[in-house]
């Protein structure tokens, strides 16, 4: 069975940020998901998190300053103890919302160097093992190049290198659909070339980033078949952007045979 969590940094933005936490919980959803919760304390997330009754599933790792074009540290050479740092600081709000996967931004880079590649596997090493001792995923997400120009990890192929070199349990990759098909297209063959190293996945329509049911390049009661058949029975992130009011677009979960 098909488990689906909001995320609430693209989900019922027609409210402010922790009030979407009990909007998601009274449109049905047991679990959500998010970026990471910029200009709110930890107690304030935790709070509105606990006040719904919700489960939390996963948080981005804090990216440093957007506006001045970070977003992560992963893959970047002399920020490592920035990495650090916003690992440290990601695992204690992971903590204490009970989220039991993080996934790890690795930063935009103009011209990558064989330096991106050493620096971004010696920092998933660091991470992946802080996040044994706490027992959470980390999580690795190719981004495709026209919705993040310039972002480090754009490719399945190097995430899926990176994550079996580094050999641990704790280190999966997040197929993000909307991605794939961006990057790779081939959905059924490149979901089974991925098979076991998934460790979350998110969906959204090709290329508006609406709702799954809206008009696009992808039939997702097709896409969802396929995880299924190859055994993925985790959490489905609903990482796209409502064509109108949420509530309202939430029609498709029923139209395409599930439920909340």
């Amino acid at each position: 069975m098909m488990k689906f969590c909001a995320n609430l940094s693209f989900m019922f933005t027609e409210q402010p940020f922790l009030e979407r936490y009990r909007l998601a919980k009274e449109a049905g959803f047991r679990a959500v998901e998010t970026g990471f919760p910029f200009g709110f304390t930890e107690k304030q997330v935790v709070d509105a998190k606990n006040g719904a009754n919700i489960q939390q599933v996963l948080i981005n790792t804090y990216t440093g300053d957007v506006t001045k074009g970070e977003l992560g540290f992963a893959a970047i050479p002399g920020k490592e103890q920035e990495f650090k740092d916003s690992i440290q600081k990601t695992i204690t709000y992971a903590k204490s919302l009970g989220a039991s996967k993080i996934h790890i931004m690795a930063g935009k880079v103009a011209d990558v160097t064989d330096a991106n590649h050493s620096v971004y596997e010696t920092n998933l090493k660091y991470a992946t093992k802080l996040l044994e001792q706490e027992n959470i995923i980390g999580l690795i997400e190719p981004i495709n190049k026209y919705s993040v120009p310039n972002y480090y990890l754009n490719c399945y192929d190097r995430a899926l290198s990176v994550v079996k070199k580094i050999n641990s349990p704790n280190l999966r990759i997040m197929l993000d659909v909307f991605h794939l098909q961006h990057i790779r297209g081939n959905i059924t063959n490149s979901i089974k070339d991925l098979g076991g190293y998934i460790g979350h996945v998110q969906i959204a329509q090709v290329p508006n980033r609406n709702e799954p049911d809206t008009p696009g390049e992808l039939n997702y009661v097709y896409v969802l078949e396929t995880l299924k058949s190859l055994g993925y029975n985790d959490w489905v992130g609903l990482e796209y952007k409502p064509l109108e009011d949420t509530n309202k677009g939430l029609k498709w979960v029923k139209s395409l045979g599930y439920s909340l």
